[in-house]
């Protein structure tokens, strides 16, 4: 079976048409025109996929993650616009150079081959990542959790139902529907078969993942998250920032998992967030302080909010929730320290008036993404005007940070010689570099 899976993923990528073809940015805008039409067909399988998990006691959390709302549906045909602007530039080829003898070069794009993405909950990832995957050229195999295989399957038929309409090979994408551990496992082996594995989703799967495979990786991990309040921070402006990086999307890898308060505003701060604890979103934030900080607290949050002691494994836990870990420190040196230690290199940032300390945290903490004066949830493609992604990468090789339309893309070279030869210098022939 898995070698059926992979002989039709490279024959259709061999087919495919050049990166650039308008057959691709059709593609993404039939796509976007099924969902409109099937959305309701999706809708109902994702119930049922609900309805399964919350029957066999998965977690509130990931119940939630997997809820298809009209607002996904709204996502991903803004996606699929952004996908038809950007893909001209990102196709483009690069710009020429002159070389010895009249030679010229330039680069083109190539898509990177055969795809895996291996994800979990987000049955939209479905059809986002086959957009971005297909449009710059590549074949991908789709693996989606087991709690989601209703929707991805009215989603596989989707995306093949489009690939026909623009005459594109049906094996550019294909959605394995198939569960067992087994496939997945026979599948990180094939790297003479697939190119990048990218997983998506908790950090067992991620690092799972890095472990098993042989087919080079493009992952993120898990997000622990932090933000860290300076002693010139506007409080008002840090509260906001936290609440926002926080509750909108507390299972997002971009969550704020970690409040590190410096200790001259730590009073200041918890008085601040009194003022909020009105509002909806807030009264489902979980505090987690060490006895010391607990101390601190004003009675209207304790009465407010649930409040529980720091354990000694919260730090570096990512809580997937609307748990949030506190801890004050006496200044950035020590948050520093503390994210070091702690962080996974995500997403982390700093509140503060003082440039001195922005650019001190920024040039000492060597996260993919950090944030000053801004959510931590800006660390998204579209938040920071670089267009959709598929990941949000933590490596430090091929791309880092979000993974959009050029990271799907590697560049090779168009050498124009027009007779051009090395010469042979001192009796030895130029051989470059070895």
């Amino acid at each position: 079976m898995i070698e059926k899976i992979l002989e039709i993923a490279r024959a259709a990528s061999e087919a495919a048409p050049p990166v650039g073809d308008p057959a691709y940015p059709l593609f993404a805008a039939t796509a976007a025109e099924l969902l409109q039409r099937r959305w309701g067909e999706v809708l109902d399988a994702n119930d049922a996929d609900l309805a399964a998990a919350v029957a066999a006691g998965s977690a509130p959390a990931m119940v939630e993650r997997m809820r298809l709302t009209d607002q996904h549906r709204e996502a991903l045909v803004e996606l699929t616009h952004r996908v038809c602007a950007d893909l001209p530039g990102v196709t483009a080829p690069g710009p020429e150079t002159e070389g010895i003898g009249g030679s010229r070069a330039h680069q083109v794009a190539r898509p990177l081959g055969v795809l895996l993405m291996v994800y979990e909950s987000r049955p939209m990832v479905t059809l986002d990542s086959a957009v971005l995957a297909v449009c710059t050229g590549n074949a991908v195999l789709l693996r989606g959790g087991s709690e989601c295989l209703r929707a991805n399957g009215v989603l596989a038929e989707l995306i093949s139902d489009a690939l026909r309409a623009r005459n594109l090979p049906e094996g550019l994408a294909q959605v394995l529907l198939d569960t067992d551990r087994a496939q997945l496992r026979d599948l990180l082996r094939r790297d003479d078969a697939i190119d990048v594995l990218v997983p998506r989703g908790g950090a067992g799967l991620v690092d799972y993942c890095r472990t098993a495979s042989r087919v080079p990786v493009i992952a993120g991990g898990a997000g622990v998250n932090h933000l860290y309040v300076h002693s010139t921070a506007d409080i008002a402006l840090a509260v906001r920032l936290v609440l926002d990086s926080k509750l909108p999307d507390p299972a997002g890898c971009t969550a704020l998992e970690m409040l590190l308060l410096d200790e001259d505003v730590a009073d200041g701060f918890f008085a601040e967030l009194v003022e909020h604890v009105d509002e909806p979103d807030v009264r489902t934030l979980m505090l987690r302080l060490t006895e010391e900080t607990g101390q601190r607290l004003p009675q209207a949050l304790e009465e407010a909010l649930e409040v529980q002691e720091l354990a000694a494994n919260d730090d570096g836990r990512e809580f997937l929730d609307p748990t949030l870990a506190v801890r004050v420190v006496p200044g950035i040196a020590e948050a520093v320290r503390h994210v070091r230690r702690f962080g996974t290199g995500h997403t982390d940032g700093i509140v503060a008036r003082s440039r001195r300390a922005s650019e001190e945290f920024c040039a000492r903490v060597d996260s993919a993404a950090v944030v000053v004066n801004g959510s931590l949830r800006l660390h998204d493609g579209p938040s920071l005007g670089m267009g959709p992604e598929i990941a949000i990468s933590t490596g430090r090789l091929h791309v880092r940070g979000p993974v959009g339309l050029d990271s799907l893309l590697s560049r090779s070279w168009v050498v124009q010689g027009a007779g051009a030869v090395r010469f042979r210098t001192g009796g030895t022939e130029g051989k470059g570099d070895r």
